[in-house]
């Protein structure tokens, strides 16, 4: 019998991944077998292939379906071996430019004429240095990226190339149904993140007045459209008593996640906002006890309380995000920050860095590990400053880090944030300094406070409180 791979089906491999499989839609390549891998090599339309309980195997997985002598997998599906390492994912920012002048974002539209932005011409090009190397999923980002006067066709370029716009970051001012309608027949159904800074509130916030109107329009509208709503809020003293209002008004239009992000202390925030910022301790004081009322309604709607706490209402259950491995998991070999590791961010202006929270303080201290205007990002992805950043394993932080190293905390928070740790090193140079807020959390016995309050619901951060 003759077979070839499935059309959703890609077969990859990478300088440390033997052998995997990419799906169209979904970011991680899954892993093959080495029976598997030399099964589906012999999937081409071409090789009489015996039908054993491997290959009925891959036949019920649906990653090859039989077919005629000569039919040959499409050229996205085809085996390709990259010689770079693994990266599915690119965070990508197509401009900085914005629309609105946010109170507490340096890409504001009064400072839209020194933001720098991607050329159409360009951003062809990287996208195809991109799929070159095996990257699968893309999160676009600005700024507000839908300003580009080129937004619809970099969308259409990157899902030309077998990729895919996994998520879009927007204050949706931009979203209507022509471009829902667009998206749709490209194929491009991404979850879409829109910036809603609470009930009251979020005219204030943008600067711009209508604008909690016009962003719930477009929430309403993606959702009636069948896509994935993500709300993002940032939260401050002046609004913080509204998260509970605003999630029900989110809750109630559908949406599929709120965050709620600290707005941390930038000098824009404080020239806007005065003290308006929350310090750690206040944040954990005051979200705890709106999760405690959220798991208390009875809402379904996920949320994310950044750099603390995410909710499950489908099981009931909650995880204290300062916990990044549970009793008995920690091992000195995982990635000191798997969102680094599994994705590239790149700037508006090239730089290419572990993060995109920390790019504005990297530019600011003159910190450059590679800049696509000047570096194929081959290269950037191959052995350097870059690479060893994003690579860096917690067992490299620990060493390099003494407080960290002789914490009895560490195998559970590895350090916390590594672009939080950037930030508060005094030296800004490398990504092993300790995250603060996660050295408050431990010591001043959140993790206990949050186990009690909420134990209502299954604790999927499971430690000895003790640390010894």
């Amino acid at each position: 019998m003759y077979f070839r791979l499935a059309d959703p089906i890609a077969l990859r491999s990478w300088k440390d991944v033997a052998y995997a499989f990419y799906i169209k839609g979904v970011p991680y390549a899954q892993p093959l077998t080495q029976r598997q891998a030399k099964v589906l090599l012999l999937c081409d339309g071409e090789h009489d292939i015996e039908a054993d309980d491997t290959v009925l195997g891959l036949v019920c997985r649906n990653l090859i379906t039989v077919c005629e002598k000569g039919e040959h997998p499409s050229k996205w599906s085809a085996y390709r071996k990259y010689d770079n390492k693994y990266f599915p994912k690119m965070n990508l920012m197509i401009t900085g430019k914005c629309n609105y002048n946010c109170l507490h974002c340096f890409n504001a539209a009064d400072n839209a004429p020194l933001m720098t932005e991607w050329t159409y011409e360009e951003l062809c090009d990287l996208f195809d240095q991109a799929e070159a190397l095996g990257i699968h999923a893309l999160t676009i980002t600005g700024g507000e990226p839908m300003v580009h006067k080129h937004f619809m066709d970099i969308v259409r370029e990157i899902h030309k190339r077998g990729m895919f716009v996994e998520e879009l970051n927007t204050n949706g001012y931009y979203i209507t149904q022509k471009i829902l309608d667009e998206l749709k027949e490209i194929g491009c159904r991404p979850l879409v993140k829109i910036s809603f800074d609470g009930i009251g509130y979020h005219d204030w916030m943008r600067n711009r007045k209508g604008a909690e109107e016009k962003t719930l329009e477009a929430m309403k509208l993606c959702i009636e459209n069948g896509f994935d709503v993500k709300a993002q809020t940032q939260v401050h003293r002046k609004n913080v008593h509204t998260m509970m209002p605003t999630a029900k008004a989110l809750h109630a239009l559908g949406v599929k996640e709120m965050r709620i992000i600290r707005t941390t202390e930038v000098p824009r925030w404080f020239e806007n906002a005065g003290d308006a910022c929350l310090g750690m301790e206040e944040y954990y004081e005051k979200l705890l006890a709106f999760a405690k009322e959220y798991i208390e309604s009875g809402m379904k709607m996920e949320i994310d309380i950044w750099q603390f706490l995410r909710l499950s209402p489908k099981d009931e259950s909650f995880r204290i995000v300062p916990v990044c491995y549970a009793e008995g998991e920690y091992r000195d070999t995982f990635p000191g920050c798997r969102g680094n590791r599994g994705m590239v961010a790149v700037t508006s202006s090239g730089e290419v860095v572990p993060c995109i929270q920390v790019s504005g303080t990297m530019q600011k201290m003159g910190v450059s590990l590679g800049n696509l205007h000047r570096d194929r990002l081959k290269d950037i992805l191959g052995p350097g400053r870059y690479l060893d950043n994003v690579c860096a394993t917690v067992g490299d932080v620990r060493r390099n880090n003494q407080k960290c190293g002789a914490c009895k905390w560490f195998t559970y928070c590895t350090g916390g944030c590594r672009a939080m740790g950037f930030l508060y090193s005094s030296a800004k140079k490398d990504f092993f300094g300790e995250d603060l807020t996660k050295c408050r959390f431990f010591e001043n016995g959140w993790y206990e406070r949050v186990s009690e309050t909420l134990s209502v619901w299954k604790n999927r951060s499971p430690i000895i409180c003790s640390g010894s």
